[in-house]
């Protein structure tokens, strides 16, 4: 087989291609978890959240993809079986819970946190560590897009009121002006 040049050592790929197979893994158990919460959802917010599911699954699916091909363009193979997502994901599953609407938000919301954590991490490392600026960048667009779905999930449980200008109102009691 030809050597591949393309100024990273073999090493370096290795190292970029771990980072990536970790980042696939946890790709793959948050796809599952929103796909499983998209098919048990019941409730008043139903529609929404099944429709924002999938929007969301949609995503992490293509996501996905380019995480394996990221993995394959630097000469190494992506993890493929539920076994081995398993053993290096930082998620967790939630096997045999089916919580409220609410809950299964909250979860998501843990899971796409705890996504952009590592995220940052590995971009930090692909760059600083293994000088790999192109996984970086690619890695900054994914965490990018974790963040959108984030907050699009924060912002359905949060419930809070907001004043026009987008600060949340005083809490306390108010005195009216002129008392």
């Amino acid at each position: 087989m030809r050597t591949i040049n393309i100024g990273l050592t073999e090493e370096q790929r290795q190292g970029v291609a771990n980072l990536l197979n970790q980042d696939l893994a946890d790709a793959y158990l948050l796809l599952v978890k929103t796909k499983k919460y998209h098919w048990d959802v019941v409730g008043p917010q139903f529609r929404s959240l099944h429709q924002l599911w999938e929007e969301h699954y949609e995503k992490l699916t293509l996501n996905i993809d380019a995480l394996a091909e990221r993995v394959r363009a630097l000469g190494c193979y992506p993890i493929g079986t539920m076994e081995g997502f398993l053993q290096i994901a930082t998620l967790k599953e939630h096997s045999g819970d089916v919580p409220t609407a609410t809950g299964m938000v909250a979860n998501l919301v843990e899971d796409h946190e705890q996504v952009i954590r590592n995220l940052r991490e590995h971009i930090d490392q692909s760059s600083e560590e293994f000088h790999d600026e192109g996984t970086a960048d690619f890695l900054t667009g994914l965490m990018e897009e974790h963040e959108e779905m984030a907050w699009m999930l924060r912002s359905f449980i949060e419930g809070q009121e907001l004043q026009p200008d987008g600060n949340k109102p005083a809490t306390g009691s108010k005195t009216p002006v002129g008392v």
